[in-house]
C-alpha cells in the first residue's frame, strides 16, 4: 500500500502521455474478501485511469505453467491461490470500464490483441 501512494505521490502530478499502473487496482484481490473490494474502490478514486484500461487475464493453469517456468516458489502462485486471486480480480473489473484480454495466448498473439484493442 505504501508503494502505491508513493507512485500516487511521485508520478499523478506530472504531465505524461502514458501512464502504467501495474498491478495497483488489481493487486488489492490478493487482500481477503472483502476488504479486496473496499481497497479497490479506495485506490481506484486515486490512481489516474484512463479509457484504455486492460486485464490481462490468464487461466490458473498457464499461470502455474509460466510460475514453473521460472523455476521461483512464491506463496500466492499455487494453482488454488491464483484460481482464488483471478475469480476475485474479474469480479473487480466490474467497477470500470476494463478490456478483458485473453493473456493464455502466445505474446505475440496478446501483442496483436492490444494493438488491435487501441485502434
Amino acid at each position: 500500500m505504501l508503494d502505491v501512494i508513493r507512485s500516487i505521490l511521485l508520478y499523478s502530478w506530472r504531465r505524461v502521455d502514458y501512464v502504467i499502473l501495474v498491478r495497483y487496482l488489481m493487486g488489492t484481490a490478493y487482500l481477503p474478501s472483502p476488504m479486496h473490494t473496499m481497497g479497490y474502490l479506495f485506490f481506484s478514486a486515486l490512481v489516474p485511469k484512463s479509457v484504455y484500461m486492460y486485464f490481462l487475464d490468464v487461466t490458473p493453469e498457464v499461470a502455474v505453467a509460466r510460475v514453473r517456468k521460472r523455476r521461483e516458489n512464491e506463496m500466492f502462485e499455487t494453482y488454488a491461490a491464483l484460481e482464488k486471486v483471478r475469480g476475485k480480480a474479474l469480479a473487480l473489473t466490474r467497477f470500470d470500464k476494463w478490456l478483458i484480454v485473453d493473456s493464455s495466448q502466445t505474446i505475440d498473439k496478446v501483442d496483436l490483441l492490444l494493438k488491435n484493442a487501441i485502434k
